[in-house]
């Protein structure tokens, strides 16, 4: 009785971790919001800090998009925990509903902690909403 009650045990230890593994592999590879801020035309700069905790920020790529209105954006600083900074200029004008180039992660793996984006919104529109995408 013993014996066979180790081995449902067992059995039904293996499924849940099965069953865990596998849900793990499907939610793997797929872009998810880190943190997104509306922007205004009179500024020229805004940070961008993540939304989640430590384990929701660990991405392999960091993407921006950008809705409702076109942003020229001249610098983009990328921060991380425990890994140097990133800084990239000239990025360019982001058409509205346009994304830039994804952007590698430092080493295979990083805790994204916020980005800082200087930019000017083009045309007559008074605001624009920013995103930063994290990849894992």
């Amino acid at each position: 009785m013993i014996r066979k009650f180790f081995w449902v045990s067992v059995f039904v230890a293996m499924f849940a971790l099965l069953i865990g593994t596998e849900h793990k592999i499907q939610a793997a590879d797929e872009w998810f919001l880190l943190g997104e801020r509306t922007i205004k035309a009179s500024d020229q700069g805004v940070e961008i800090e993540t939304e989640g905790g430590l384990f929701n920020r660990r991405v392999k790529k960091i993407k921006l998009s950008v809705e409702q209105a076109d942003v020229e954006i001249t610098k983009l600083g990328l921060h991380y925990s425990m890994r140097s900074d990133e800084e990239i200029t000239n990025i360019g004008v982001v058409k509205a509903g346009g994304q830039i180039t994804p952007i590698d992660a430092p080493g295979l793996k990083a805790n994204f902690k916020s980005a800082s984006v200087t930019y000017k919104i083009l045309g007559d529109k008074e605001t624009a909403v920013i995103k930063i995408w994290g990849f894992d």
